[in-house]
């Protein structure tokens, strides 16, 4: 891995970590002949899921967002999914991959947690159990620790990296990971801020003070002196670095998973998806994001090459934003989003949802998107079709307490 590179205390704080579980290859695939790659994605900030994959068909949406309702008949029309549902313009690659069957769209999803804490949505999210704060290990690493091994996918299966200062909770527990991230960094966001004062409160105390007075200063500035930002968002963006950021951290994931004796299974963490106000939905902070993802999309097929028809990208957010826009045009925080795959595994071309309704009545708390779908569903169905994951191993280990939980099934192609 001749990318590997010492990091410095700067990049630690300024990276977003990306990790690959250096894994045992799953004997089952193996033994149908099989090599699958799995690449998880986690979009920090919580999705806005209506602005991504906007519900057209719903005749509550337009007035429920108004001039924010991207439809097929919008300024910027959103790209036709099927008759109810259409896609954020700013994300052309996924709809080609949609078009090709090489994508899926599930739709008001959402994990167990419903309290609208970014860390303790994240701890639920990552860890895979019901409560935040239950477990100190991630269901992905606890995934690898169960699936039953045929062989070493290369030689340096027994080592274990360790690079920055939180590595995130999915990928956290005995399984040894390899981690990486890109030479290229962003400005850290505010939760990542948030997370290394707590880190460093408990190991480097003179650091922390240094952090915290980074943050107060930047609270008491005069208003105007700084460019005014959502929440959470990566501070001063250059858009180009942003789409260039990201394209690298995600391709080049795909390059390790593409490789005949790299990882199989890998994970990695995007910031900046906190859209409290000037949210943007086809023009617009939201919009440049969506694009920078739908771009590094781009990049993992690319970068895959013919391994591309056995893998499956799955992106998963914490929580969901709210279904009406706010006073200062963003979206505060909610339940259910989406949760997108893409892969050349998938049986694509499809939107799987049990819609609840826009209508007031049917919003959660007058509020939010009724979650319909457990998003430990849809993992455990791909983990279950694609991976070969045991039944009971899901239930009791990789989503402890998930029983009631059935895995979707039919959302990979070769089963």
């Amino acid at each position: 891995m001749t990318d590997l590179h010492a990091p410095s205390r700067r990049e630690l704080l300024l990276a977003s970590g990306t990790l690959f579980a250096w894994a045992h290859l799953p004997k089952l695939a193996r033994a149908e002949g099989r090599d699958p790659r799995f690449l998880t994605i986690v979009l920090r900030g919580a999705l806005d899921g209506l602005a991504t994959v906007a519900p057209a068909g719903d005749p509550d949406w337009v007035s429920l967002r108004g001039d924010n309702a991207l439809t097929l008949d919008s300024k910027i029309s959103a790209l036709k999914l099927d008759d109810f549902f259409a896609l954020n313009p700013a994300m052309p690659n996924l709809h080609r991959m949609f078009k090709a069957n090489e994508a899926i769209v599930v739709h008001a999803a959402a994990t167990p947690y419903r309290e609208r804490s970014h860390f303790d949505g994240q701890d639920v999210l990552e860890s895979g159990v019901e409560k935040p704060g239950a477990t100190h290990t991630g269901w992905l690493n606890r995934l690898l620790v169960g699936l039953a091994p045929e062989d070493r996918v290369g030689s340096n299966g027994g080592r274990a990296f360790a690079v920055g200062p939180v590595t995130p909770l999915v990928v956290r527990g005995p399984a040894p990971v390899l981690s990486w991230w890109p030479r290229r960094v962003l400005p850290a966001s505010d939760d990542t801020i948030v997370r290394l004062l707590d880190l460093y409160r408990h190991t480097d105390v003179n650091f922390a003070r240094v952090l915290e007075g980074r943050r107060r200063l930047t609270a008491i500035a005069p208003a105007g002196s700084m460019e005014q930002r959502p929440v959470g968002q990566i501070a001063s963006p250059d858009l180009a670095q942003l789409r260039a950021y990201f394209s690298d951290a995600v391709g080049t994931a795909a390059k390790f998973l593409a490789q005949p004796d790299g990882p199989r299974v890998g994970a990695l963490a995007l910031n900046g998806w906190d859209t409290h106000y000037n949210e943007g939905i086809a023009t617009g902070w939201l919009a440049e994001l969506l694009a920078a993802l739908d771009g590094a999309l781009a990049a993992v097929q690319d970068n895959m090459g013919p391994a591309w028809r056995e893998t499956v990208v799955v992106l998963v957010t914490e929580f969901g934003r709210t279904a009406r826009i706010n006073g200062t045009n963003g979206t505060d925080h909610g339940t259910a989003t989406v949760v997108l795959l893409a892969g050349g595994a998938l049986k694509g071309g499809r939107v799987i949802a049990d819609w609840p309704g826009l209508r007031a009545a049917n919003l959660l708390e007058n509020r939010d998107l009724k979650p319909t779908i457990d998003v430990r569903a849809v993992l455990k169905g791909l983990l279950k079709d694609h991976l070969r994951a045991d039944d009971h191993a899901l239930a009791a280990d990789v989503f402890p307490g998930s029983d009631d939980v059935k895995p979707i099934a039919g959302l990979v192609a070769s089963v």
